[in-house]
């Protein structure tokens, strides 16, 4: 198969907070990062293009936000070339904003649950553990599940390794609990839901996407919602995704410096290394960018800069004092700050 290659260069901005600090490529959506849908699909290593680092003439060329299916890299293995005019391009999916990453979370469960489990057998799931329609569930090596329920009647669970599900947690797919994850006694998580690697779910959750690395530990209501890495959810927060009067939300586009609508439901979009008070309220909407500590009365902002200090003024969160803040959570987990994430938040601290 000849090199693939992606590029967001024309798709960074509008998905705004999660590209700031990733390619769009490593954005996660469903069990798998987009990245990791083509290597698995391909059976090769794909690269990031900035269309300067290509190695061949023959290289083919993805936008970053294409999700691919199996039905479409069937297609692009047998020869094809002209996708405008081929059907089984449109068996993907396409991330403009970021609310779409909950929107195809549904599909890319369905699709990543056939991708890592055909001819495959699953862990035995314990007898203590209530399931429907046992069929759909997958468990790997490791993962520790007792006295829960599983309900694989409106879509597929898959439980990765060395993940947890503790005692009277009540779950629905499409669910995924990624590598090492934790969801926390009496959860209750409806799909679509990713929980990602090494991230701690609990409370109330709905259809909502967490990258990995972060924490939703408590009581509170998260839907249709999306969380960096290395976030952490105050105990009793919860997100509006839904207007009192039911009309269509705004969300705000980092491209434009304008809000445009996002659809009938939308919760939270938080960016990586960002945190929030116990029992903070978020908007309907709302936009919170990386490296923020979101504190105070009342309702939230509907746009939260990055590196914000709490949600009155929009103070300015010192940048050494951010690092060190970091620096703590990330030990929480066994982790430090690396040099390379150093220099990325010093420059979108510098230019934002």
């Amino acid at each position: 198969m000849e090199e693939i290659y992606l590029n967001d260069d024309e798709v960074k901005d509008n998905l705004f907070p999660f590209s700031i600090t990733r390619s769009v490529a490593d954005i996660r959506v469903g069990i798998l990062t987009i990245r990791e849908k083509w290597e698995l699909l391909l059976n090769q290593r794909i690269q990031l293009s900035d269309n300067k680092n290509l190695t061949t003439a023959s290289a083919t060329i993805f936008a970053a936000n294409i999700i691919p299916s199996r039905k479409f890299i069937n297609s692009l293995v047998n020869g094809s070339k002209d996708f405008s005019k081929d059907p089984d391009w449109q068996a993907v999916r396409i991330v403009q904003y970021p609310w779409n990453i909950f929107g195809w979370n549904d599909w890319a469960i369905r699709e990543d649950f056939i991708l890592l489990t055909h001819d495959r057998i699953t862990h035995p799931i314990p007898k203590s553990v209530i399931t429907i329609n046992p069929r759909e569930i997958f468990i790997e090596e490791g993962a520790i599940i007792a006295h829960c329920t599983l309900n694989a009647s409106t879509g597929p669970i898959y439980i990765g390794r060395n993940a947890e599900i503790m005692e009277g947690s009540c779950i629905r797919g499409p669910f995924a609990l990624c590598e090492g994850a934790t969801v926390k006694m009496g959860a209750r998580i409806y799909g679509a839901t990713t929980i990602g690697p090494y991230s701690i779910a609990g409370g109330e959750i709905k259809n909502s996407v967490i990258f990995g690395y972060s924490n939703k530990a408590h009581d509170g209501y998260l839907g249709d919602a999306v969380i960096g890495e290395w976030c952490n959810i105050g105990a009793g927060s919860s997100n509006s995704n839904l207007k009192n009067n039911a009309q269509p939300v705004k969300v705000w586009n980092q491209s434009s410096k304008d809000y445009i609508m996002a659809g009938l439901k939308c919760g939270l979009m938080m960016g990586d290394y960002s945190r929030c008070a116990i029992n903070t309220s978020f908007n309907t909407g709302t936009v919170v960018g990386i490296c923020s500590n979101v504190f105070g009365e009342g309702l939230t902002p509907k746009y939260i800069p990055c590196f914000t200090w709490g949600t009155k003024g929009f103070s300015n969160y010192e940048f050494e004092k951010a690092l060190a803040d970091i620096r703590n959570w990330k030990k929480l987990k066994g982790f430090d700050l690396t040099t390379e994430e150093i220099t990325t938040l010093r420059n979108i601290f510098d230019h934002q």
